[in-house]
């Protein structure tokens, strides 16, 4: 299968959630619309309103309860995606919509056959990571101590942060970035993001994206602890589960 194109990957979405309307929402683990639009759009780095306008290009052709654009013929490029993919059915498509908007691929509706005791497992991953991630990447430059910065992206790297922001002098500053779906509600750092935190203080920042659910912005902290939060440390134990087996000659 080729690499699709953003616009091509806000086409499937919109197609998916038009033909399965809040079903379709369920399956990749979305409360509204205005959720998905946001997670999904932002995820890839596009605009929530590009999604939704997609979305409505294709409802005159399904039973939901929108009437969408009925006023126009379909574009073009709508209708030859339309005409490719539009008889999978919820699992097929779900599969094709994970795959493509995740930076995970195929492995994304993977995970989500491992934790099926999770509900929302694909849209908690985006928000919490994918989605958040990409916002700072498109709003970075507008935020004053990054606007002369370059960005170097170390969410792979394991390191305590997500970005390092290269400056003019010798020094960077360490970006963590979370996501929440709600205006208010809980974040959690790890305890190597703690560590990290309490040893670079005042070149460490927290950025929060909040109100995924309806329409996001963000809240920056410069040295969280000399901040407003206040944090509580909370030790899980897990209890994990192995199997065994012997080998013989």
């Amino acid at each position: 299968m080729k690499l699709l194109s953003t616009r091509e990957k806000l086409i499937l979405a919109g197609l998916f959630l038009s033909k399965f309307d809040k079903e379709g929402l369920h399956v990749l683990g979305f409360s509204t619309f205005s959720e998905a639009f946001n997670v999904l759009a932002l995820s890839i780095k596009s605009s929530p309103a590009s999604l939704k306008n997609y979305r409505d290009e294709f409802d005159p052709f399904f039973p939901n309860p929108r009437k969408g654009w009925h006023k126009r013929p379909i574009r073009e490029h709508c209708k030859s995606l339309m005409e490719k993919y539009g008889e999978m059915n919820v699992k097929e498509f779900s599969d094709l919509i994970k795959a493509e908007i995740s930076v995970a691929g195929d492995l994304e509706s993977i995970e989500d056959q491992i934790n099926v005791s999770e509900s929302g497992t694909f849209a908690k991953r985006l928000i919490t990571g994918q989605a958040a991630e990409k916002y700072f990447e498109s709003v970075y430059r507008t935020v004053p101590p990054f606007k002369e910065c370059k960005l170097i992206n170390t969410t792979a790297l394991g390191c305590g942060f997500d970005y390092r922001m290269q400056t003019n002098t010798s020094t960077f500053l360490a970006v963590e970035v979370k996501g929440m779906t709600a205006q208010t509600g809980t974040i959690l750092l790890t305890s190597k993001e703690y560590k990290i935190a309490e040893l670079f203080r005042e070149r460490f920042f927290l950025f929060v994206v909040r109100n995924f659910a309806e329409k996001p912005f963000h809240t920056m902290f410069q040295d969280p602890f000399k901040s407003e939060l206040k944090f509580e440390c909370r030790e899980t134990v897990t209890v994990q589960t192995s199997w065994s087996t012997s080998i013989g000659r």
